[in-house]
């Protein structure tokens, strides 16, 4: 029994778990129920583990792929980093698209060196690979990815002439069954058609020329121009052999066309593990700093595209940004970069924030289905402590490192302050 303020004896309150998890959402969640991968402790204290994979044939999640948000200095790339480290131990193969350089330590404790791509390194990969696709599936790849290519350098959409030219040069290339097409033979062929091919489209020669000279000069600057020797060319002796693989393109992060470059990489990176995935393997894919890939719209179709083929290529895909407003400078409220960019996130089962500002909450209240209660959480986290929406469940969890992965993780070392291992 229990006293009103007027002294009368009213019955004892009773209530629902429901009503109990309402107001203690984090407490009341219960546990995913899979083993394996340990990412820290919940707000009850119990072990965390998530595995995209395992979460998935569990039923648990519709789609293996993860979005991470958070600002700098709040554990988000230590998060990243071991994580993949700890997937790795599982028999996990590890990629990573790499726009600042902050994945050496990581690679090399995975035992392989990072591929560091710039112009004129010596070093090139082709994104136009695809070498052990069925014969369609790798055309669609490749086509799907020069109109990326083409569209983002031109700005715009390609007209149905251009789209034509891309296919008739791309299949020009294919003839050669000896090697794959290659970026540069690509522009070669749309630049100098041969009569044959204006021909079959019921074109003539100068008509084919003029229908593809812009898009063949745009992409001509990867092949031949400032940003020539990185992604024109068949790929470089024994790369992509290795189990894990990183791509350094630190040297070209500032370059106006990191949206372009970067989406060439994650060409060739999703070439490689779906041949893995082929085979049977399950990969990770990183795409840090995504906000420079969704910030074009042509590029973040193309990224969104491989998005939804991830179940199909035993694939997870992780994009890593700042904040909620990173997907919403992609583009003005309602157009097609915004909704590119909220589709990413929709198609990410797995979203993991970090503390964000106040500002960013109305905006993840959409994003994440988090109720007023759970988001009022966000701005008062603490480094390492991260709000998970893991398919319709939401967890509060501290990540835990170990002492080894401290050193391997750091990335506030060039500020001179350690990485802090958790205990």
């Amino acid at each position: 029994m229990r006293r009103s303020p007027a002294g009368l004896r009213l019955p004892a309150h009773e209530a629902t778990t429901a009503h109990l998890g309402a107001i203690y959402p984090f407490s009341a969640s219960g546990r995913l129920g899979v083993g394996r991968v340990l990412v820290g402790r919940d707000v009850a204290g119990n072990p965390f583990c998530h595995d995209p994979f395992e979460l998935y044939r569990a039923g648990i999640v519709t789609n293996p792929n993860i979005t991470v948000l958070g600002q700098i200095g709040r554990g988000k790339s230590s998060l990243v980093k071991s994580y993949l480290l700890r997937q790795a131990a599982f028999g996990r193969r590890v990629a990573v698209l790499d726009p600042k350089g902050e994945y050496g330590p990581l690679a090399r404790a995975l035992g392989v060196e990072p591929i560091e791509l710039a112009p004129g390194r010596g070093r090139r990969v082709n994104p136009l690979e695809w070498a052990e696709a069925p014969p369609e599936e790798a055309r669609l790849g490749r086509l799907t990815l020069l109109g990326a290519l083409a569209e983002a350098s031109l700005r715009r959409r390609l007209s149905p002439g251009e789209r034509l030219c891309l296919e008739i040069a791309l299949d020009s290339c294919r003839r050669d069954e000896r090697r794959p097409p290659t970026l540069a033979r690509v522009v070669a062929a749309l630049l100098s058609p041969r009569a044959e091919e204006a021909a079959s489209a019921g074109l003539s020669e100068p008509e084919l020329v003029a229908e593809g000279r812009q898009v063949g000069l745009e992409l001509r600057r990867l092949a031949a121009g400032d940003l020539a020797g990185m992604f024109d060319g068949e790929t470089s002796g024994d790369l992509g052999t290795g189990r894990h693989l990183v791509v350094d393109l630190s040297q070209v992060y500032h370059s106006e066309a990191l949206p372009a470059l970067m989406v060439c990489a994650a060409s060739w990176l999703q070439a490689v593990t779906a041949a893995a995935g082929r085979e049977g393997s399950q990969s990770l894919l990183v795409v840090d700093e995504a906000w420079a890939v969704l910030s074009e719209v042509a590029v973040a179709r193309y990224l969104r595209s491989s998005w939804k083929l991830a179940r199909a290529r035993g694939l997870a895909n992780v994009a890593v940004c700042h904040r909620a407003s990173d997907l919403e400078a992609a583009g003005a409220g309602g157009s097609e970069e915004a909704r590119l960019a909220e589709g990413l996130l929709a198609d990410s089962e797995t979203v993991v924030c970090y503390a964000q500002p106040a500002s960013e909450l109305s905006l993840l209240a959409g994003l994440l289905g988090c109720s007023p209660e759970e988001l009022s959480y966000l701005p008062q986290l603490g480094r390492g402590v991260a709000l998970w929406r893991v398919g319709t469940r939401r967890f509060l969890v501290e990540h835990l490192l170990g002492p080894a992965e401290a050193a391997l993780v750091d990335t506030d070392g060039r500020l001179g302050g350690p990485a802090r291992a958790a205990t």
